[in-house]
């Protein structure tokens, strides 16, 4: 049959405790490697964005915007009852949370 080769734990664990001292001893090698990972994802990120989308044909609507009348009224009622609430807001007093009585 088949034998599973456990993983050792404590071995992974030795390992990642000296990755730091390894990196840090190979400075120079270490600063080119991150260099190299950041440009490719650079690259990656310029392809996305910016060729990918020129490649890309924007869709074109047959049918033009309609504007809702009713809509756009709903929504000006509701600005008019917040602008009002606003205004109303200038002639209440409140009471001084700093005052000793």
């Amino acid at each position: 049959m088949f034998k599973l080769k456990r993983i050792k734990f404590k071995k992974i664990k030795d390992s990642l405790k000296r990755l730091p001292r390894t990196l840090a001893e190979n400075a120079f090698l270490t600063f080119l490697g991150l260099l190299v990972i950041a440009l490719i994802l650079g690259g990656l990120v310029f392809y996305k964005y910016s060729i990918l989308t020129k490649k890309v044909e924007p869709q074109v609507i047959k049918e033009p915007l309609q504007f809702k009348e009713k809509t756009y009224e709903e929504i000006l009622k509701v600005w008019q009852e917040k602008e009002k609430r606003f205004q109303e807001t200038d002639f209440k007093e409140y009471p001084n949370p700093f005052k000793v009585d």
